[in-house]
């Protein structure tokens, strides 16, 4: 019995743990809670409330301009902001070559 309540327990910190890309300037608040790892339902609402109030996210760092939200929880969760539909692919190979020009500079600095 403890055993399974130990399994289950893992599997539900990892649900919680995963995110998923989201469009932050056309997601509702829930799906926004729901995809960003550390954004509940509440700094979800506030981020659409900034969204209304002051226009679309041009950045993802733009969410510091959020109440409640900081620098580090930005870091963390801005590979899963997206800030159209359409960037999803472009994301994925930028990442790339961001890895790749962050290997190249770490070997020329050896």
């Amino acid at each position: 019995m403890k055993r399974l309540l130990v399994v289950l327990f893992a599997a539900f910190c990892s649900l919680n743990v995963m995110a998923s890309p989201v469009n932050i300037n056309t997601a509702d608040a829930k799906t926004i809670g729901d995809a960003l790892s550390g954004i509940g339902l509440k700094k979800a609402q506030a981020i659409v409330k900034y969204r209304e109030e002051k226009g679309a996210f041009k950045t993802a760092e733009d969410l510091v301009n959020v109440a409640g939200i900081g620098e580090k929880t930005v870091a963390k969760i801005k590979n899963d902001v997206l800030l159209s539909d359409a960037v999803v692919a472009e994301q994925k190979t930028d990442k790339k070559a961001d890895e790749k020009t962050d290997k190249k500079i770490e070997e020329k600095t050896k």
